[in-house]
């Protein structure tokens, strides 16, 4: 698959719900309405589309929610894909808020994940629940503990937010280092009406970058995962930090990823609004060869880059969509 600008696609992520077991304050309303279960694919329409875009090219997939380990049975699509490793399939993967990591490390272990990335914004207990609404501080630390355990690799992603955890940046990269884990920061991204304005704490990674170096020794990385990070080694520790940052520091140019939603919407592009519906061509009985054209089709609108600006964060959402339909 490739773009009209010569990139190739051979990422994708998949939602597998909508549904969460957080209300992280600056991804989702506190009072969150879900999707009906009608409206989701089942398993077996995610298995059939992820091994469509498998066909055409795609070497790393991406399980992603909500929280995707809430979905019932969500093993059966790991044991699905997993089957595909070697055969097209380079990497299986997933983002977690690592709440039930306790459970399902060992089996997605054996299944063929080998690496986890665990959404972790903060280490102060009091301030993870307050920023998590339902969140648990000692389950996430038994969840990667026990991913560690199981022989899966951690990363961190910390979203950067102003007021809120822009001190702890030292604790984080201090904790990582003697994990052995890995720190993404991640720019606050303006999806979805979450009932207060992200301005307030939006904190540009140019200047979290800037502060953290005034401490730490970073020098720039080639290590890539196939994502949008943009990494750094840090001498003191040994490990890497990525800084994600659509705003300060866009990463369009090397876009290698499309995005499919639990319902089954083909978004290619996160911060745009352009998308293919494929669920219903798959229930109105498609053939593989029908949803193939259909997705190489798609390729050709894929746009050049996103059009997020941190100048409009007071505005409000700049796509109306939340972060846990389109897939974190």
């Amino acid at each position: 698959m490739i773009d009209p600008f010569g990139r190739a696609v051979t990422y994708l992520r998949v939602s597998v719900t909508d549904r969460c077991n957080y209300r992280c304050n600056y991804c989702m309303a506190e009072d969150m309405t879900f999707l009906p279960r009608k409206d989701l694919l089942t398993l077996e329409e995610l298995q059939r589309i992820c091994s469509v875009f498998i066909g055409l090219g795609v070497q790393k997939l991406r399980i992603t929610g909500g929280e995707p380990l809430v979905r019932r049975d969500i093993l059966s699509l790991f044991e699905h894909l997993g089957a595909q490793l070697g055969s097209g399939l380079d990497e299986l993967t997933l983002t977690t808020n690592g709440a039930l990591l306790d459970k399902f490390s060992k089996p997605l272990k054996d299944l063929g994940v080998k690496r986890v990335n665990v959404s972790l914004d903060t280490l102060d207990k009091t301030k993870f629940e307050e920023l998590t609404r339902l969140g648990k501080y000692d389950d996430v630390m038994r969840g990667i503990d026990a991913a560690v355990d199981a022989g899966l690799k951690v990363k961190i992603n910390a979203v950067a937010l102003k007021g809120i955890n822009d001190s702890e940046m030292d604790q984080l990269l201090a904790w990582c280092g003697e994990r052995g884990f890995d720190l993404s920061v991640i720019e606050s991204m303006p999806m979805g009406d979450i009932g207060q304005l992200r301005d307030d704490h939006f904190w540009s990674l140019e200047e979290a970058k800037a502060d953290i170096e005034k401490r730490w020794t970073l020098t720039p990385s080639n290590y890539q995962t196939g994502g949008p990070s943009r990494y750094h080694n840090i001498a003191q520790t040994g490990q890497r930090i990525g800084f994600i940052a659509p705003y300060s520091h866009n990463f369009c140019e090397s876009c290698n990823r499309v995005r499919l939603t639990c319902t089954g919407v083909l978004y290619l592009c996160l911060g745009q609004d352009d998308s293919v519906d494929l669920r219903a061509p798959l229930r109105e009985g498609a053939s593989d060869q029908e949803l193939r054209d259909i997705i190489l089709k798609a390729m050709e609108r894929k746009p050049k880059g996103h059009d997020f600006d941190h100048t409009r964060l007071a505005d409000g959402a700049q796509v109306v969509r939340f972060m846990n339909t389109t897939g974190g």
